[in-house]
This record gives structure tokens, C-alpha cells and sequence, in this order.
């Protein structure tokens, strides 16, 4: 039997293309599933699926970065498959492990696919840290002005205001007094250790 494996990273997207390129190709059963790729055993529904498949089933993704982010994860994924004595086929990579030359192919792939996410990452780091050295801040705008920050921080630690009422004083969230506070202790920390 052909069994299908969808999955997408977010609870924003959906499984719906690669649902209909798994039926055209004659699937059966589509296991579906909105979690990140990033470890194999923090997907209940991939789990599922490795422990439902046995002798003379395929299992079929439409990508090989849909079943898994890594080689090593895919390595792993593609063991416990043929253990069950199930095959693996990828429709986007033509990929199929009935063959010695498909099991080949597809870990040279699967090498190639890692090795793009690695430069992926890596062009990643060196762009946030350009933008760091040109004074961007990264990550989301703090809640409250630097000034109202100020203030909040001098009431706080001068006593007698919750971090609630200091949250509906400046009209944002509890979450950020509480960030305010953090930032000013991670500030604070180093220069105690330098003075001693």
C-alpha cells in the first residue's frame, strides 16, 4: 500500500498541494501533520506513520525536506522504514530505495539538501550580524519608548508599584514591564563583575 506523509512547519499553512500531488500519484492514506522539521521525534504524527507501515507498503513524500531537516534524521527515518520492510519514494526528487541506485541517489540528495539549509543559516548569521555592526536592532520593537522605559524602571525599583500597574500606567503588557526589568538586570550584571 502507498502511504503518504505531508507535513508543513506552521499552524498558519496547509498540507492541500502536497495532499493532491500524493493522490495523483496513488496514494492511499495521507498522514498530515503542521509541526517544524526540526527533530524527528517531536512529530507525534510521523511517528504514527513509522509505527503503522509494514512489508509491502511505500511510504511517499512530495519532498525529502518534508520527512525530515536533516541527512542524519533522514538516515534514520529511511532505517526505520525498511526495518518495518517498507519502501521510500520522493515525488519531487525521484526518489525510490527499492533499488540499490535509488538508495544511493537519494542519500547523495539528502546530503546535498542539508548542506543548502547549512548555507541557508550561515548566509543568515552573517547578514544579522552585518545589520548588527550598522546599528539595526534585531528582533521585535520594545512595547514602551526608551524614556517610558526609563520611568517605569525608576518606579519600580524605587517600591510601591506592581508590575501590573506599572503595565496599565504605560498601557502595554505585564510581559513587557517584565522584559524592562530583565534588560535592565542584563545591563547591570557585567558592570557589578567589572567594579569587584
Amino acid at each position: 500500500m502507498l502511504v503518504g506523509y505531508a507535513r508543513v512547519s506552521t499552524q498558519e499553512q496547509e498540507t492541500h498541494a502536497q495532499a493532491d500531488a500524493l493522490r495523483a500519484a496513488g496514494v492511499g492514506f495521507i498522514f498530515s501533520e503542521k509541526r517544524s522539521g526540526g527533530s524527528a521525534s517531536k512529530r507525534p504524527v510521523l511517528e504514527e506513520m513509522l509505527s503503522t507501515i509494514g512489508k509491502g507498503d511505500t511510504v511517499v513524500v512530495y519532498k525529502l525536506d518534508r520527512i525530515a531537516r536533516s541527512l542524519k534524521d533522514l538516515l534514520i527515518i529511511i532505517e526505520r522504514i525498511e526495518a518495518a520492510g517498507a519502501q521510500f519514494r520522493s515525488l519531487t526528487e525521484h526518489i525510490d530505495t527499492r533499488s540499490p541506485a535509488g538508495r544511493m541517489i537519494f542519500q547523495i540528495v539528502g546530503a546535498f539538501a542539508e548542506f543548502e539549509r547549512e548555507l541557508i543559516r550561515e548566509r543568515t548569521r552573517v547578514g544579522m550580524a552585518a545589520a548588527a555592526r550598522r546599528g539595526v536592532k534585531m528582533g521585535r520593537p520594545t512595547a514602551m519608548s526608551e524614556s517610558d522605559e526609563a520611568e517605569a524602571l525608576r518606579l519600580w525599583f524605587a517600591g510601591g508599584h506592581t508590575k501590573t500597574a506599572l503595565a496599565a500606567m504605560y498601557g502595554t503588557h505585564i510581559s513587557s514591564i517584565k522584559r524592562a526589568i530583565k534588560r535592565h538586570h542584563e545591563r547591570v550584571q557585567p558592570k557589578l563583575f567589572e567594579a569587584a
